[in-house]
């Protein structure tokens, strides 16, 4: 694909990204608009070439797909939201930027902007995850501390969620030396309570992430966004212990799809901390009894093995194919025959071209409609599904 002439676009082969005032508020101001998640952003700056040309289309385009008039947010809205975080010590910044971890900005559809607070170095260093159960057994953290400390002074930086028990104990293990807690809530709120002092530590020495706006307290759908940062940021994650239920299990999963190690520490089987690790064992991850078992399993990948550019997620081969999309017409038959082949199970839409027996442009053109009226929603992965 040809380079895009506006820096929003993410011209091929860009190493890093630097917007400028404007370009950061109208992204800002795109990835807040209702309808639009990470996914359907980055569709959005493929097909028009930039956030604002997607906001100055977003009402038509929104209309078209059969829903309400989309209404963007506004400048003064998302400028209030950035003096918040100023006011906090926060920086926001964008895929590619310094700062925003370059293992992340890999994943087909990561997050655009991300709010940091802390040193920033720290989100270049390769890194692993180790998270596990709230409710962790003394021993459990014990043995935590001990790895992400050891870890840490071999050149790891150690990444997890600042929840309770195991989380807790990753960050103490590697405080002193390179730790990153990536947090549901927005950067300036302190979750849970008690850790609200290791969270503080943490913006001295080490560096905390939030995709959420400031202000924002975590709720229950918050939690898996944050288990695909932790995930998506390192080399591999570490289960040291989880019931079948635990959220860490999301991030393995998670960690499993965007092609990252996983691992675990097994446990006793009538421990039902330990349920969650030995089911990953037995399905395939590396079984870790120290910090020497994490870099041996870690060692075929390298930082420089998963660079790519950020141009990669375009869904388009050409300039011309994508700018074509814009005088393509569409038949409200062609967007019945799309509504019709999609249900409430992920398809991949390669699939939904090869059902309804349409041009791949017209599909595409028709999914983004249908995103920003809120009657699809993205997967990412090339996936979408109906929304209930």
């Amino acid at each position: 694909m040809a380079p895009a002439n506006n820096i929003d676009g993410l011209p091929a082969h860009q190493t890093s990204v630097l917007l400028n005032d404007d370009q950061r508020l109208n992204w800002l101001r795109l990835i807040r608009t209702r309808n639009v998640g990470p996914a359907t952003f980055w569709r959005l700056l493929n097909h028009f070439g930039g956030a604002k040309q997607a906001l100055d289309a977003l009402p038509e385009y929104a209309q078209r797909g059969g829903g309400k008039k989309l209404v963007p947010v506004t400048q003064a809205m998302v400028e209030r939201e950035l003096a918040a975080a100023k006011k906090f010590g926060a920086k926001l910044v964008a895929r590619g930027e310094a700062g925003y971890p370059p293992f992340l900005s890999e994943l087909e559809t990561p997050p655009p902007l991300l709010y940091i607070k802390g040193n920033p170095a720290l989100a270049a260093q390769k890194s692993v995850a180790l998270v596990g159960s709230r409710n962790a057994s003394a021993l459990g953290q014990k043995f935590t501390r001990r790895l992400a400390g050891e870890l840490a002074r071999k050149g790891y930086c150690i990444v997890s969620g600042l929840a309770r028990g195991i989380d807790t104990a990753a960050h103490m293990g590697a405080l002193d030396v390179a730790t990153i807690a990536v947090i549901a809530g927005g950067i300036d709120n302190y979750y849970p309570p008690q850790n609200r002092e290791l969270q503080q530590k943490i913006e001295q020495s080490g560096l905390v992430i939030s995709e959420s706006p400031p202000g924002l307290e975590p709720l229950a759908r918050d939690f898996p966004r944050r288990n695909r940062i932790i995930s998506g940021s390192t080399l591999g994650t570490v289960v040291v212990e989880a019931n079948l239920r635990s959220g860490s299990l999301i991030t393995a999963r998670l960690a499993n799809e965007q092609g990252r190690h996983v691992m675990a520490v097994p446990g006793h089987p009538l421990d039902p901390r330990a349920a969650g690790p030995n089911r990953l064992i037995r399905n395939g991850a590396s079984l870790i009894n120290g910090a020497e078992d994490v870099i041996e399993d870690l060692s075929p990948m390298s930082p420089l093995s998963l660079t790519t550019s950020p141009d990669q997620i375009s869904l388009f081969e050409t300039i011309e194919e994508r700018n074509e999309m814009d005088f393509v017409e569409i038949e409200q038959s062609d967007r019945s025959r799309i509504l019709d082949a999609l249900g409430p199970h992920s398809v991949e839409i390669d699939e939904l071209v090869r059902a309804t027996e349409l041009p791949s442009r017209i599909v595409q053109a028709i999914l983004l409609e249908l995103e920003l009226a809120g009657k699809v929603r993205n997967d990412g992965a090339q996936k979408v599904h109906l929304v209930a």
